[in-house]
């Protein structure tokens, strides 16, 4: 048996285990003369007993019946509709069931107290001195009086052809509460079926969130230019017997980002000067291939230093200026990196030569890459936008909440 099937059975065993309970004291307790008066305290136990096991039988089968409609799927007026079938139904049949199997067995408590105010309503009729024909005097005030205070204190009077008639409206009243009962159970079941339903929703949605992020750092891991390390290591090349120095430097540039990119997805974000150490790395590669075409410029405020942001964004800007806008341009162009707080934002700016020509390149990750990071780890409450500054710069701005 699965852990959902025994928390299920638990339940509907803790249930109406709970409603037994109730019934006992108020039966046995709060109306306990009734027992010393007229007993059968072994018959409504029985008859207590009969009552739970078939509650318990026909809310299953209802369960069954709306789990094989899906009835999760239904629209809200559909679920209602089934709540009001579904409890009428189960209620008429719990009662009426609860009465054929008392009857057959012999051990009803309702005909057991029945007979017992008929043989009271008997002892008051032959107190008061009564004859079997008393109804039709019906006319005489004294004897409808007496009628009428037997009737309510035994549910039991003479017809008009002196037959015993019970005025049983205890059949309604026990409709009505298994009606009551019935609509209990259902509302539970389907109130937690749907927060069950929402939570696992919600956990779906978490899941996917975080496949999502996974495969984002993935596609980041990958996306080092493959063209970027051939040249950077080209240039490393040429570097060793020209300046050994610097060829050293860059190849500990060089792994800095490659170990940058095998990091990134530890974490979801990582400090700026972090980020932004990773980038320095990469424009002064960047710079011994495109020498005095590539001009650098860092406006960084140092407060904004600590500042948590995702790993190697900034440097997926810094890349895709280079490769759309400067790398296109015969004179090269320059770079600038700025971060700043405005309010309650960390904003991110880099500028680079270039232009978008009227269409924003999402070629390969680069743009849709970044406002999709932004949309998922800052739910919203990040902004990204890139632009034409003017007819010579294009604008990337990054702008993230500082609490989240």
């Amino acid at each position: 048996m699965s852990k959902i099937s025994q928390r299920y059975w638990l339940c509907q065993v803790l249930g109406w285990g709970l409603w037994g309970v109730i019934s006992m004291y108020f039966n046995l307790v709060v109306f306990g003369d009734r027992f010393k008066e007229l007993g059968g305290r072994t018959e409504f136990l029985i008859s207590l007993a009969i009552s739970l096991i078939l509650g318990i039988v026909v809310t299953h089968l209802l369960k069954i019946f709306i789990k094989r409609n899906n009835w999760l799927n239904f629209s809200y007026n559909k679920i209602v509709f089934l709540f009001i079938i579904g409890v009428t139904a189960s209620g008429i049949i719990l009662f009426y069931g609860d009465r054929a199997i008392e009857h057959s067995t012999n051990y009803s408590y309702d005909r057991y107290l029945q007979n017992k105010k008929l043989e009271k309503a008997k002892r008051l009729e032959g107190q008061y001195g009564l004859a079997p024909n008393y109804y039709i005097n019906e006319n005489n005030p004294a004897v409808n009086t007496i009628v009428e205070e037997i009737k309510n204190t035994t549910n039991w009077y003479r017809n008009e052809d002196g037959q015993w008639v019970h005025d049983d409206k205890r059949n309604i009243f026990g409709i009505y509460q298994n009606l009551l009962l019935i609509a209990i159970w259902l509302l539970i079941y389907i109130v937690y079926h749907y927060v069950e339903k929402n939570t696992n929703d919600q956990l779906d949605r978490l899941r996917l969130e975080s496949m999502v992020k996974e495969l984002e750092l993935k596609t980041i891991k990958s996306h080092i230019n493959p063209h970027f390390i051939f040249n950077s290591l080209n240039s490393i090349r040429a570097l060793v017997d020209e300046n050994p120095e610097r060829a050293r430097t860059a190849i500990t540039e060089l792994s800095n980002i490659l170990r940058s990119s095998m990091h990134a997805g530890k974490s979801e974000t990582v400090p700026f000067e972090k980020e932004l150490n990773i980038v320095k790395d990469y424009l002064a590669l960047e710079h011994m291939r495109f020498e005095e075409r590539l001009q650098i410029e860092f406006n960084i405020d140092k407060k904004t230093l600590l500042q948590p942001v995702p790993p190697m964004m900034l440097q997926t800007l810094v890349e895709n200026g280079i490769k759309h806008g400067i790398s296109k341009r015969i004179n090269g162009g320059f770079v600038k990196i700025s971060s700043q707080f405005r309010e309650d934002n960390l904003e991110l700016i880099v500028q680079n030569s270039g232009q978008l020509n009227g269409i924003i390149n999402t070629e390969g990750f680069g743009i849709q890459s970044t406002e999709d990071r932004l949309n998922l780890l800052y739910h919203g409450k990040a902004s990204f936008e890139i632009k034409n500054l003017n007819t010579e710069m294009v604008q990337s701005k990054v702008s993230i909440p500082i609490h989240v």
